[in-house]
């Protein structure tokens, strides 16, 4: 299955990295527990898909361009 493809009910952003309760952050790669990005706000909707982050700075780089880091071609970095 392809990881840049948003899986699983609530159509958060995983991959093989991530397990129940937790979700790939789109624009590092690190895997973030669902709750608590919700809770710190660090989640963020695009076209009817929720992707959650590890911290604001990748919240507001995905915010800037969803696309870039939605390509299948780009590979996610810290």
């Amino acid at each position: 299955m392809d990881k840049h493809l948003p899986m699983a009910s609530g159509g958060h952003h995983a991959g093989a990295a991530s397990g129940p309760g937790s979700a790939l952050d789109p624009v590092c790669g690190m895997t973030v527990d669902i709750m608590t990005a919700t809770a710190r706000d660090l989640a963020a909707g695009h076209e009817g898909s929720t992707y959650y982050f590890c911290g604001k700075g990748c919240k507001l780089e995905f915010g800037d361009d969803p696309g870039r880091y939605l390509d299948p071609s780009y590979v996610p970095s810290m």
